[in-house]
Parts: structure tokens; sequence; C-alpha cells
């Protein structure tokens, strides 16, 4: 039972790095820029979220198999199968939890005031170090819960993972595949423990998140609190 758990811990984490670094960009340049057939782009980075799972495991397979796409061009050219494999498991997780990467993040970098970073702007700073010193942090608890979202969203990926990565025991067998699969074979007792495995990872993430907002937003008011006081004594 222990290689589901440890395997879904390790493809969400995986998942959520990729949806982090690639939401970051998409999400800061869809905040801030208008171009012709943006609604089009955005509807569909969004799609994922309301198409069923295995209709994404489908167009991944045809992606990703030995003869698509990219599964054939990886084959012929590096001799690498993505199909199948711990990997396969991580581009499903990743597609599917995604929309809610970038819908957090899109909304945290709308929300940051643009002045702030036109004042760094005219001290001399580039524009690297205003997104790592202005925009990120003040961005950072929407970016935050759209990493805790899409982190048990990736957790609990089962449609699209069974389509391209199958349900190969200590390979891609992730928690959702053997929950299934036990039910399946009748196996009540792993079902009913891979279950409350999942549930637990689950609740104590989001758990966390509302921990962590509550407490961050009264430290702000806290702050604003003081600093008022200050200010008339």
């Amino acid at each position: 039972m222990l290689e589901p758990i440890l395997l879904s811990l390790k493809v969400a984490i995986a998942a959520v790095t990729v949806d982090f670094f690639v939401g970051l960009g998409i999400a800061r340049t869809m905040a801030r820029k208008e171009f012709p057939g943006r609604n089009v782009v955005e509807s569909l980075i969004i799609l994922p979220m309301v198409l069923p799972p295995t209709v994404l495991g489908y167009g991944l397979l045809i992606l990703l198999g030995r003869r698509g796409l990219i599964g054939s061009f990886l084959l012929e050219t590096f001799d690498v199968q993505l199909v199948f494999t711990w990997w396969a498991a991580v581009i499903a997780s990743a597609v599917v939890s995604f929309p809610l990467m970038y819908q957090s993040a899109k909304a945290a970098f709308a929300g940051v005031d643009v002045s702030l970073e036109a004042a760094a702007r005219t001290l001399g700073a580039k524009e690297l170090r205003i997104f790592l010193t202005v925009t990120l942090p003040l961005a950072w608890p929407g970016i935050l819960a759209g990493l805790v979202l899409s982190f048990a969203r990736a957790l609990g990926e089962f449609g699209a993972t069974l389509m391209v990565a199958g349900n190969i025991p200590g390979k891609t067998q992730t928690i959702p595949l053997a929950i299934y699969f036990a039910v399946e074979s009748g196996d009540t007792d792993a079902a009913r423990n891979l279950v409350l495995v999942i549930t637990l990872l689950s609740f104590a993430a989001v758990f966390w998140l509302n921990w962590w907002s509550r407490n961050k937003l009264q430290g702000w008011k806290k702050g604003e609190t003081g600093h008022a006081e200050s200010e008339h004594p």
C-alpha cells in the first residue's frame, strides 16, 4: 500500500513544479497583456478544467503515443517512450491541475499595484529584479493558493493518468488507480485505507492553506492597526 502513496506524492510534486514555472509566466502575461485571440488562448488554458479526464487522456495519448506528434519525435530522436511511464502520469496530472494554478496566479498578478512596479523602474531596477522583489512577493498569497489546490488536484487525478500511464504496480499505479482496482478486485480493506490516506492528505493541504491565509490576513490587519495608531497617538 505504501508504493501508490509515495508515487502519488512524487507525481503530484513534479506536476505542481511544472505548473508553477509554466503557470507564472503565462499568468503574468495574460494578466498584463492584451493581444488578438486572447480569449481563445485563455479558453484553451482553462479547458482541461471542464473536459472529462478521459478526453484529456485520449488527447495526450494521441500526442505522446509511439505514433503521436511528440511521442514519435522523442522515440526516434532520443529513444524515449513516455506512455506507460511515471512521467506520463506527471504530464497528465500537470495538464489537469494547471488551470487551478493559472487562475489563482492570474488573479494574484492582476491584483498587484502596477504603480509600485513603475516606482521600482524609476529607481533603475531591471524587470527581473522588479518581478522577484516587488511583483512576486505581493502576488505570493494567490500563487500559493494555486499551488496547494493544484497539488490536491494532481494527487487525485485518475482518468487521464489511466489513459496515458496505465496501472502498473510500483511504476505508474497512483492512489486513485490503486483504489479503483482494489474495489474492482474486491479488496475493500485496501481501498478503504487508501481512500482514508488521500482524503487526509488533501484535507491537510487545504486546511493548511486556510490556516496560513487567515494568519496572513490577521498579520496584515495588525500591521495596519499599528501603523494607524502610530500616526494618531
